[in-house]
């Protein structure tokens, strides 16, 4: 099969490609580098840069190759740079996903898999989060991403293209950017804690998140990929743990200890998050493999293999 994925210079969308090459299947990975790395491209994939927003060119992808399904994993993936430029986000995450959808419909492309994200829970009090919640945003990148998830909604309704909406928690482990805003407190922890440095919390460390190891994200996407199911589906764990609990493992799986540094919270963050898992083990088959403190240990081995 042949499979194309936006974003596919990125931190999540390489595992994808890794694991479909190894199952065989032909791959192109379509990134404009704006957040890509060229280490992360599959040299067994062929490579197209350029833009979701680029309309004309998804239209030349789909049309020249026969593409059985589009992992959409291409995206502004940044609360702070959403509140900075909410038009830009939306542009490249709303619009871009509109795009992704309509060269899929006009091309006979079976089924998109959108890369979501659970900000869309906001800071709902109701634990776990499930699907049917109502959504409460509280920044314009949570805004763009619910936007994807409601076009592909209606797409599926309207025309002949199956869509499948993954609501990731926090997604971690190896090739993950310690630069990026996004979900990456687990490798800025990792970094500075295999550098002797002292990790910094925004907050109290007392807020938690659903962590969950990026090969257990590549199994959704695939599971979601290989079925005719459609809908949005949370993809997490169904564990809470505290940042400081997180530094703390890490701190454990380094073999270092250290002192937390604290700072003020930052506009936009959620402070409690969790998921319920339980639709998608019952439509698509999901259920996580790896623990947080095996996915840690891998993400641990990979940064200070980097860091030697």
């Amino acid at each position: 099969m042949q499979y194309l994925i936006t974003g596919g210079a990125g931190f999540i969308a390489s595992h994808i490609a890794e694991e479909l090459i190894r199952q065989n299947q032909d791959i192109i990975i379509l990134d404009d580098m704006s957040a890509g790395k060229a280490a992360n491209i599959n040299p067994d994939a062929e490579f197209i840069k350029g833009s979701v927003t680029d309309k004309d060119l998804l239209d030349r992808i789909c049309k020249t190759r026969s593409i059985e399904g589009i992992f959409h994993l291409g995206a502004v993936a940044s609360v702070q740079k959403s509140i900075e430029n909410p038009s830009l986000v939306h542009e490249v995450n709303a619009t871009g996903t509109l795009n992704i959808l309509n060269a899929a419909k006009d091309n006979h492309i079976r089924k998109v898999v959108l890369s979501a994200s659970a900000a869309a829970y906001g800071d709902n009090p109701v634990f776990p989060k499930r699907e049917d919640m109502i959504p409460e945003p509280l920044s314009p990148y949570a805004v763009s991403k619910i936007t994807g998830e409601m076009y592909c909604k209606t797409f599926a309704g309207l025309y002949d293209l199956e869509t499948v909406a993954l609501r990731y928690f926090n997604v971690f482990g190896p090739r993950q950017d310690p630069k990026s805003e996004y979900a990456a407190v687990i490798p800025k922890f990792t970094e500075k804690i295999i550098r002797g440095q002292k990790p910094v919390i925004f907050g109290d460390g007392k807020q938690t998140r659903d962590f969950v190891f990026v090969k257990d994200v590549v199994q959704a996407n695939l599971l979601a990929m290989n079925s005719h199911v459609c809908g949005l589906f949370n993809i997490g764990t169904g564990r809470q743990t505290s940042l400081n609990e997180l530094a703390l493992m890490v701190m454990r799986a380094a073999g270092v200890s250290t002192d937390i540094i604290y700072e003020a919270p930052r506009a936009g963050d959620i402070i409690d998050s969790v998921s319920d898992i339980s639709k998608a083990k019952k439509e698509l088959g999901y259920s996580p493999k790896y623990s947080i403190e095996d996915g840690i240990g891998e993400t641990v081995e990979y940064f200070r293999g980097l860091l030697k």
